[in-house]
């Protein structure tokens, strides 16, 4: 029996997938594939969020009273054993209630003392942990996408600088408009850069906690507490480093659509310098080049532009997924059934393809290779035309503005079908033989005097600084589960804010 027929006995046999792993090991997802953002997004990271809540809960209980302090230290012990829990089998057995945090609160109930285990997630609901979880996986995983976009702004801080005046053709509707700096574009996408970290740095993530109704009613009422439900959440957000809730926010999706819309902005955004390097890295084009391009399986020449080409795929990947969290809001009752429910993917593919949106653009400005030359070649394609607003601008104040865009148009075809530079073809119009010199023509279409305000432009965007970290929770520092929340500002491009 040949090898192929054994394997379709196989396929027959078992099934077509039975003996494959049910795991994404980002396979078909490069953009994130190896990044910090994808290990702090991962099952095992949702799975430490969702216990470092449920560990939380218990010390702020515990904090106020509520119960013993014995209680809280047994459940934060065993909520800190993460190798004790299978995310696998979570998986499969969250099936039967819709959330993987029944089956986790059975086995974290099961790893405690008996005297202990009334004290686990008590009062709470599985939206309570899995809200927060969601919240406390964001707060670690944001530092992971601000930090490579810091690095791009720096890097595009210094190529707008140092190509200030680099005179290139601006394009519209993909032809030759007129000039530009290479010093605008790069300002203009660090711009857009900011814009994203200024976004990311702005958000409020704040713990989610109010029973099954969002009244707070068990936990006051099992602590025999009236009115100590607004306490005790605000208590459970500093033990977790998160923004304290006015309300609880089962079906007030505000928290989780500020998110996600951040980050889909994010990735959308950084889409725009990505396509722009795509279209000058062409062969055709040669203005730019990524440092390291990617290789090719079947042609041995090619430099691929891969950082550009991944961040472009993740640009159009995200907005549909804010969509879904958008759609989220229409969420009715108390507590909704399926809105909240398909928000979990949407919002980590976001994280991972903002992420690695911004490592992959980090890398590429950091590598980027300007060709000025080519830059100056390109723009005398056209053969002067590419000043021709210029020189409307010069014509009209002698013969007037309809005689001079007569003389103008007819003088571009002209140039166009004999492949003539423009300037050669004004200088034997009779109207213009006495007032303007062909060395003066000649100067006004130098595409280096016609960029307008761009070097003033470049100028007044550099005076724009990155946005400060946001501050960490008092008290955040003390525990490990926060650590990730903190980033020393010495190790940052720019430096502290």
């Amino acid at each position: 029996m040949t090898s192929a027929e054994q394997h379709g006995r196989r396929y027959e046999e078992k099934g077509p997938y039975e003996d494959e792993e049910p795991y994404d090991l980002g396979l078909l997802a490069p953009v994130r594939a190896g990044t910090d953002v994808e290990a702090a997004t991962g099952d095992r990271a949702f799975l430490r969020a969702m216990l470092d809540a449920e560990a939380a809960l218990t010390r702020a209980q515990a904090a106020l009273g509520h119960a013993p302090a014995e209680a809280a230290a047994a459940v934060t012990e065993a909520a800190s054993r993460t190798e004790r829990y299978d995310p696998r089998a979570l998986a499969l057995r969250a099936r039967g209630g819709g959330n993987p945090v029944i089956p986790l609160v059975a086995e974290l109930t099961a790893a405690v003392p008996e005297e202990v285990a009334p004290h686990v997630h008590r009062g709470a609901t599985s939206q309570d942990i899995m809200d927060t979880a969601a919240m406390l996986v964001a707060a670690r995983a944001l530092p992971l996408v601000t930090a490579p976009l810091h690095r791009a702004a720096a890097a595009l801080g210094r190529l707008a600088a140092e190509h200030r005046d680099t005179v290139m053709a601006g394009r519209t509707l993909t032809q030759h408009a007129v000039p530009t700096t290479f010093g605008l574009k790069a300002a203009g996408w660090r711009s857009l850069v900011l814009d994203a970290a200024d976004r990311l740095t702005a958000l409020t993530l704040p713990a989610q906690l109010g029973g099954a109704a969002g009244t707070l009613a068990a936990f006051e009422q099992l602590a025999g507490a009236p009115g100590s439900g607004p306490d005790l959440a605000e208590a459970y957000a500093r033990e977790l480093g998160l923004a304290a809730p006015v309300l609880p926010w089962h079906t007030l999706r505000t928290p989780v659509a500020d998110l996600g819309t951040a980050l889909a902005f994010t990735a959308a955004a950084l889409g725009k310098p990505a396509a722009d390097v795509l279209l000058l890295s062409r062969t055709e084009t040669g203005e730019l080049a990524e440092g390291e391009g990617g290789g090719s399986s079947a042609m041995p020449h090619k430099s691929n532009p891969v950082h550009a080409t991944l961040i472009a795929a993740a640009a159009r990947q995200a907005p549909p997924l804010a969509a879904v969290l958008l759609g989220s809001l229409t969420a009715e009752d108390e507590r909704p059934a399926g809105a909240w429910h398909a928000e979990w993917q949407a919002l980590r593919e976001l994280l991972r393809l903002a992420g690695g949106a911004a490592h992959h653009l980090a890398a590429l400005t950091e590598g980027l290779q300007v060709f000025p030359g080519r830059m100056r070649e390109n723009l005398h394609r056209t053969r002067g035309l590419v000043a021709s607003e210029r020189l409307a601008a010069e014509l009209s104040a002698l013969l007037g503005r309809a005689a001079a865009r007569r003389l103008l148009d007819e003088a571009s075809h002209r140039a166009l079908s004999e492949r003539r530079h423009l300037v050669d073809v004004l200088a034997e119009a009779p109207e213009l033989t006495g007032p303007l010199t062909q060395d003066r023509l000649r100067a006004l279409a130098d595409p280096a005097g016609a960029t307008g305000a761009a070097p003033v432009l470049v100028d007044r965007a550099l005076g724009r600084t990155r946005p400060a970290d946001p501050p960490v929770a008092p008290g955040a520092a003390r525990r490990p589960l926060d650590h990730a929340l903190r980033r020393d500002p010495s190790a940052d491009p720019e430096g502290p804010a």
